[in-house]
């Protein structure tokens, strides 16, 4: 499975966290980093989205210029247990797969999947790492590129 774990774009500020919505600089970094894929052997097939505005509308701009669908998933939002969607992963059945979600989920998803652990690495936002991972479980992928807006 090629696997890119993706922090939506820098969103404004909203009293309700799950309303927020993408500044104007954060959809330009998700277009660029969108671009950046699109010319790269890593482009996706389907974009699982966390439900929270800012990731939808990430999710919306990438899916626009990938050419590819988007599915919500309620199991990818910021505090969400990583361990949920690697048990959602083992049963996907795409092999080329991004995923959109927040801070600190997608630090902890990717130290899960590369190092075994939840410890977490920052992601800046509209940042993506592309995994690949011959079997999908923790510990067994290898960080091979990251995008940057």
């Amino acid at each position: 499975m090629q696997l890119i774990i993706m922090r939506h774009g820098e969103a404004g500020w909203h009293a309700l966290d799950q309303e927020r919505e993408l500044t104007e600089a954060g959809r330009e970094g998700v277009g660029a980093v969108a671009h950046r894929i699109a010319e790269s052997p890593w482009r996706p097939s389907l974009i699982w989205s966390s439900p929270y505005v800012r990731a939808r509308q990430t999710a919306g701009i990438m899916s626009e210029i990938l050419n590819c669908r988007i599915d919500e998933k309620d199991f990818i939002t910021p505090d969400d247990d990583p361990g949920a969607c690697l048990d959602a992963l083992l049963d996907a059945r795409e092999s080329r797969l991004l995923i959109v979600s927040h801070m600190p989920f997608v630090g902890s998803l990717s130290t899960l999947l590369v190092d075994g652990h939840r410890r977490g690495i920052p992601f800046m936002t509209a940042q993506a790492v592309g995994l690949d991972m011959p079997v999908v479980g923790p510990g067994c992928a290898d960080l091979k590129v990251q995008f940057l807006p």
